[in-house]
């Protein structure tokens, strides 16, 4: 493991929580705002929602459900090889722009999404969603390499903070022009969304030059020759053994993949479950994010302070039963107001959840330098119970004719989750007072 007092620098410490506000922009505009709300309204018609996808006639919900599955099976699948590769060669920061470069390109390619792109414009959603998720892995595991373990939770939090203030003024941007494109002189009603999906690109791609500026290429100084590939097969072979014999990580690494199954599937469907089952208006949807985008950042530093408290496993198992309790509130939900209040209540944990998932598993690390591989499997616990959660509940809706019915199936992916978290006893996720960094 990198050396401690090469740890902690403050400049590099802001680059990577800044990689946060620049990449936050697709979680929140492409994820769960604006382009949902997009794909709805144009695939919605007086016969229904069923739309031709390269010939093949299905649901458009279900399509979008089926896409986002594909996207995160196939990172699942490339994020280990990579990583170990980067691990090897000690190049993580190339992975990462890559990843970024993919991923905020592709959202600009949305700009272009019309009836008649449709598509093409999904699978560049899918490839938005893959250099997404392709790019964090490598940026999640600068964690244990730029920082010491009493400022895990605090910085994790801040980076998680950092995000949600800038998707928040981006979707406020966007929102001003979907609400009010006369002010700017725009006729073309589909013409707002599409440049705030061009905007997400360009932010993403700007913002992220401040933190590749400064994080560094190689943490570990490592020098290697040989078949970068075959080298990479053997550095993951490494980790796998080594994972074998770290029992409360691997626990961990069970219960992340079943609670958050429940949270990102969530934060998936959770505007396309207000417009198709609530019938609420776009304007509402997006007032209902930023309501859970401001709650967030309170809310990451609440369980960051509760974590220094209580354990940090006890923090996240408080966080999941509140998850419990929005799961069975929304199957009940029906009006505007309720929808409001659940997500405030959302917006309270999701932060929290997110950031202390992040540094708990950086705390259950071994000393190592194969940090990039090691966040692979938690990447894989991410992407393969996303991909799981959003097929289990496009097929539950698909079956049963509603997204109410699908709820229930994130019940029983929390319930599991928590079971598993309070197997978890060690020292190290124990009450801390960490420092605030």
């Amino acid at each position: 493991m990198t050396n401690d007092s090469l740890k902690n620098d403050p400049k590099v410490l802001r680059a990577w929580c800044f990689y946060d506000w620049a990449n936050s922009v697709y979680s929140l505009v492409i994820t769960t705002a604006i382009f949902p709300i997009y794909f709805v309204a144009l695939t919605k018609s007086p016969q229904g929602d069923m739309v031709d996808f390269f010939g093949y006639n299905i649901s458009a919900s279900v399509l979008y459900s089926y896409a986002l599955t594909g996207a995160f099976l196939t990172i699942a699948f490339l994020s280990p090889i990579l990583t170990a590769i980067a691990d090897y060669g000690g190049n993580k920061k190339s992975f990462m722009r890559f990843f970024c470069y993919m991923g905020s390109f592709a959202c600009m390619g949305l700009f272009f999404f019309t009836k008649q792109t449709l598509s093409v414009s999904i699978l560049l959603f899918m490839v938005a969603a893959i250099g997404y998720s392709g790019s964090i892995v490598f940026y999640n595991s600068y964690l244990p390499e730029i920082a010491t373990e009493d400022r895990f939770d605090k910085l994790s939090a801040r980076g998680f903070s950092l995000g949600y203030i800038g998707s928040m003024i981006l979707l406020i941007i966007s929102l001003a022009l979907v609400l009010y494109p006369e002010l700017v002189g725009i006729e073309d009603s589909s013409l707002p969304a599409r440049i705030s999906f061009l905007m997400t690109g360009l932010w993403w791609f700007g913002f992220s030059q401040y933190s590749f500026a400064y994080l560094p290429s190689n943490p570990n100084h490592q020098k290697r020759t040989g078949s970068y590939l075959l080298n990479g097969f053997k550095e993951l072979g490494l980790v796998v053994k080594q994972l074998k014999t770290l029992p409360m990580l691997k626990r961990f690494l069970i219960a992340f993949f079943f609670y958050n199954m429940g949270v990102q599937t969530v934060m998936y469907v959770a505007s396309l479950f207000g417009s198709k089952e609530l019938n609420l208006p776009d304007n509402a949807l997006i007032t209902v994010l930023l309501i859970i985008q401001a709650v967030a950042i309170a809310g990451a530093y609440f369980f960051a302070w509760l974590s220094g408290k209580i354990g940090n496993t006890k923090a996240i198992a408080w966080a999941v039963l509140v998850w419990i309790g929005v799961t069975i509130g929304a199957y009940f939900v029906t009006t505007g107001n309720e929808y409001y209040m659940l997500a405030f209540v959302v917006g309270a944990v999701m932060g929290g959840i997110q950031a202390l998932s992040r540094s708990t598993y950086s705390k259950l690390l071994p000393e190592t330098k194969d940090h990039a591989s090691f966040f692979s499997f938690y990447d894989i616990s991410d992407k393969v119970g996303l991909a799981l959660g959003t097929l289990a509940f496009g097929i539950t809706e698909q079956i049963f004719g509603s997204m109410r019915n699908s709820i229930l199936t994130l019940l029983v992916f929390f319930v599991i989750g928590l079971i598993v978290l309070l197997t978890i006893k060690t020292k190290k996720l124990e009450a801390t007072d960490a420092v605030v960094v």
